[in-house]
């Protein structure tokens, strides 16, 4: 009621609009209202995106998808948000976006679950034993994490030696290229 009061007064817009924070367009808007209609004209006409449907077509809504889809004429069990949209507009001829379907759902007490995809011929016995007895035989061991080369063709050495470094009495250590480090082994060279 700041708006009205500051009408009354003889406010321009920007001064309103700049002690509102908010644009001068809505502040026009408001004073225009307040014109035609009076304090009623600036009154809040409540949210634009009230429920479409009421209680009682919520709570058959709510019936209808505990019977499931099938009896809906879907070939599965499972509701997706396009389908609950699509049951809506058939039940109620309202339309809701996707997301408005899920909002509405939300609202309601109803989450999102996602089924748990497992054969129906699965033996959960036969994968205990597989992934015991098979897999480790399948899987194989690991091999020790060595230096190496990126190169395929030129694999690194693991002989390294002392070789001068940029600064003065610096060492730093470098790859010979010598066959010990195809074997695997560390070893210095001077």
């Amino acid at each position: 009621m700041q708006a009205m009061e500051s009408f009354e007064a003889g406010q321009k817009n920007g001064e309103i609009a700049t002690a509102l924070r908010i644009s001068e367009r809505s502040v026009e808007r408001w004073r225009r209202a307040w014109r035609e209609r009076g304090a009623a004209g600036l009154l809040s006409r409540g949210s634009p995106g009230r429920p479409r449907l009421s209680a009682a077509q919520i709570a058959r809504l709510e019936r209808e998808l505990e019977r499931g889809p099938l009896v809906h004429g879907w070939a599965d069990q499972r509701w997706t948000l396009t389908r609950i949209k699509t049951l809506i507009g058939r039940l109620f001829h309202v339309t809701y976006t996707v997301e408005g379907a899920w909002r509405l759902l939300k609202r309601h007490g109803w989450s999102w679950q996602q089924p748990t995809r497992r054969a129906i011929e699965r033996d959960d016995g036969a994968v205990e034993v597989w992934k015991k007895e098979t897999w480790p035989r399948v899987r194989g061991s690991r091999r020790r994490a060595v230096p190496g080369s990126s190169s395929r063709t030129r694999l690194g050495s693991r002989c390294l030696r002392r070789v001068p470094g940029p600064g003065v009495g610096s060492v730093r250590l470098r790859s010979c290229g010598c066959e010990a480090g195809a074997l695997g082994e560390y070893r210095w060279r001077g």
